[in-house]
């Protein structure tokens, strides 16, 4: 890492009031100079309660979205405005309100990996975190649509045993973790345990030892006795999972568990955002107006579990 532009970043970071939040998945010298790192649900929190002036995000696109709405008086930029997800592209606000015409009466709960318009059109967001309690607060008689994430969605209503309609939608990068890629680990590494994103396929979760989103996942590894484990997520999380367990060892599941646009997030880039304050993040005022209810909806359940 270089010393100096660490110390360019935090000079401009001073200069302009701003607060550096970053996903676990960002490349691990930029979650070093963030000053909060965490899944979804926890930047969000941050998102809604900062003082600062700027929030420069270090993630993908729907999360900067997500801190313009809950902050719409701050200034939200991000190192690449081109990091987006794949996941949030797979619905479109006119394919979602065909899904809601063709069920009526249905609650719609959509995973905050998803574009402002899709939020705007549902009815309480999630997190990977608290999707499972979420939907928890929802009635029984209620036929729920859960978009866009049909591996989450599988995993929640097997944890509820509660049917729910599905989008098609999934992530590929945890969607590229095979069922065999993990049983090959498993061969390697026969007293390790089997740590999983709920993202991954149905398969893929049936085998591990836990399940649980990126936060969850880093406070098992750190509160379990094993001391070693196979990690089913995103590699950047290993950042954390090394520097917070330094005498336990981590292997991942399958080599193709890398986000190419979380890695978009780089030092030069966020000095670069900081120095000419963008590429600056904005959401249509009523589709923000729209969307804040569902998102606020999911931060009043969200007491519930550690994206």
């Amino acid at each position: 890492m270089s010393e100096a532009l660490v110390s360019k970043i935090e000079a401009l970071k001073a200069e302009h009031n701003a607060v550096i939040l970053a996903h676990y998945y960002a490349p691990g010298d930029v979650q070093d100079v963030a000053d909060y790192v965490g899944d979804s649900l926890g930047l969000s929190r941050t998102a809604a309660t900062t003082e600062a002036d700027v929030i420069v995000f270090s993630g993908v696109h729907f999360m900067a979205e997500t801190a313009a709405i809950l902050s719409p008086e701050k200034k939200v930029i991000m190192p690449d405005a081109c990091a987006g997800c794949p996941m949030a592209d797979m619905i479109t606000a006119e394919k979602l309100a065909q899904f809601k015409a063709e069920n009526p009466g249905a609650v719609v709960v959509t995973y905050v990996n998803s574009a402002a318009d899709i939020k705007a059109l549902s009815d309480i967001c999630c997190t990977s975190s608290n999707a499972v309690n979420v939907v928890r607060t929802i009635p029984e008689d209620k036929d729920i649509l859960f978009v866009p994430d049909q591996n989450l969605g599988s995993y929640v209503s097997k944890v509820l045993g509660r049917k729910m309609i599905m989008w098609k939608g999934f992530c590929p990068t945890h969607q590229n973790v095979l069922p065999e890629h993990v049983l090959k680990a498993r061969e390697e590494h026969p007293d390790a345990l089997f740590a999983v994103h709920p993202e991954c396929r149905p398969a893929v979760v049936e085998l591990a030892d836990f399940v649980g989103s990126t936060t969850g996942i880093i406070n098992f590894c750190a509160e379990s006795d094993a001391d070693k484990f196979i990690i089913g997520t995103e590699n950047g999380v290993f950042h954390k999972l090394k520097k917070d367990n330094p005498d336990k060892e981590f292997f991942l599941a399958s080599p193709v568990l890398e986000c190419p646009n979380m890695k978009k997030n780089t030092l030069e880039k966020l000095a670069w955002c900081l120095e000419d304050m963008k590429p600056l993040i904005t959401v249509d005022p009523e589709i923000a107006r729209k969307a804040k209810a569902p998102i606020e909806r999911m931060l009043e359940v969200a007491g519930s579990g550690g994206k």
